[in-house]
């Protein structure tokens, strides 16, 4: 199976920086190119590649792809900051990796830039960041995937390791948007509880989207690798916030293929289906947290064989070609004039199921990453 992955990796890597083959969303909207998660997704698989096999070929392209986008003086071609979305700092955490492999000062500047936006973000009262400025008030629980990576890596390189505040979010994403019944968190938590989608006396959505949760893990998994393990209560608390939603998911998990649902408690009602994006965000989370040692070594079969039941499911060959499906495209909580996406079970599982989008490969890819780990 490693061979086949491999080869379809390969032929992503034909892609072009303006409309990579794996980019659906901008693919179906003619979008033009611009700075955005799906690709840093997908670049930061092809780094972690590139570190286990020490092949050439993955980091040339990541370089060749990145300079498209970032100029010499650190402009990032597509950048928006009056647009306040944190999606939009989520890609620039791949810049450590440049930064540090090619010591381009371009790089680092870039980072300043993305740094600063990400300072001068909006917060709710509670203090949490705004997911994005025509979403005010509101936190979505990807969105701590989106962020704080990045934050961890500056604070970590450049900024004397003061966790305080991103340890903080963290907290307030427990405290607001976790389910004690359900062992699951919600997509979303408005603070003012006014948008159309939140519940009047807590804020908070009304299902558990299975991407959102597993964008979280990632998160998680990613902060532990960020953070410095000497200190002792952050690195405590990501690595416990890591485990109680790793075996609240499990709770859920189904028990032929290994998937989780598109709306993670909601079993096989009729409409939810296994999806792929999601799955593999668990799978990369649990191989890489047992593999830093924050869970114990029994999980780690548990995310080898979460990994084996999405390549079972959804990886297919048609014509010589591979192809991963089972990709939710896209799903989002309103804005006030979209009110279809009302966080309801029926509207998860309306939006497209498509195949090769970033949002599903990235993570699967990163998850194969943790896999190789263990051969190696």
């Amino acid at each position: 199976m490693y061979e086949i992955i491999d080869k379809y990796i390969d032929k992503l890597m034909t892609s072009k920086p303006d409309m990579p083959l794996w980019n659906i969303e901008s693919i179906r909207l003619g979008r033009q190119p611009k700075w955005n998660y799906i690709d840093g997704c997908m670049m930061t698989s092809l780094i972690e590649l590139y570190k286990i096999t020490k092949d050439e070929k993955y980091i040339n392209f990541v370089k060749k792809f990145i300079s498209f986008y970032i100029s010499d003086d650190g402009s990032i071609l597509g950048f928006e900051p009056e647009k306040q979305a944190i999606d939009d700092v989520c890609e620039s955490k791949i810049l450590f990796d440049l930064y540090n492999l090619t010591g381009e000062n371009k790089y680092k500047k870039a980072i300043e830039i993305t740094h600063q936006f990400l300072m001068a973000q909006p917060r709710t009262k509670e203090g949490s960041f705004w997911h994005k400025k025509i979403y005010p008030n509101q936190v979505w629980l990807d969105g701590i995937y989106m962020a704080l990576p990045f934050y961890a890596r500056y604070q970590t390189q450049f900024a004397g390791k003061n966790y305080n505040d991103l340890i903080d979010q963290l907290k307030l994403v427990r405290k607001n948007m976790f389910d004690e019944n359900k062992h699951l968190y919600y997509h979303g938590y408005d603070s003012s509880k006014e948008a159309f989608w939140a519940d009047k006396k807590t804020g908070l959505s009304k299902s558990f989207w299975l991407r959102s949760i597993g964008w979280y893990t990632v998160a998680l998994a990613d902060l532990l690798e960020y953070v410095d393990e000497q200190l002792y209560d952050e690195y405590h608390t990501i690595r416990e916030l890591l485990k109680e939603v790793i075996d609240g998911l499990l709770m859920y998990q189904d028990k032929e293929s290994k998937m989780f649902y598109q709306v993670v408690d909601q079993g096989d009602k009729k409409g939810n289906y296994l999806e792929t994006s999601g799955s593999s965000m668990i799978a990369y989370a649990i191989l890489k947290g047992t593999r830093l040692e924050a869970l114990p070594p029994r999980y780690r079969q548990i995310g080898v064989d979460i990994f084996n039941g999405i390549a079972n499911k959804y990886l297919t060959i048609k014509d010589g070609e591979l192809n991963l499906g089972g990709i939710c495209l896209v799903a989002g909580l309103g804005p006030e004039d979209n009110k279809r996406r009302d966080g309801t079970f029926n509207y998860y599982i309306s939006e497209p199921i498509v195949e090769n989008d970033a949002k599903g490969v990235g993570p699967f890819i990163l998850a194969y990453t943790e896999m190789k780990k263990i051969k190696a």
